[in-house]
């Protein structure tokens, strides 16, 4: 017997490094339906995202 849809196992969300993302950097633009984003690593190791 299957499981009702609100009683399923979660799905693995897709991880990513902000590291990566930043090439090694401490800002990377992240586009969304043709608006650009943009990621910011502060120095106390916080992420910052403004359109």
């Amino acid at each position: 017997m299957s499981r009702p849809e609100t009683m399923r196992e979660p799905e693995a969300l897709p991880v990513h490094d902000a590291r990566v993302l930043t090439v090694g950097g401490t800002t990377a633009v992240i586009v969304l339906d043709g608006m650009a984003y943009t990621l910011r690593i502060t120095r106390a190791g916080k992420l910052i995202l403004t359109k």
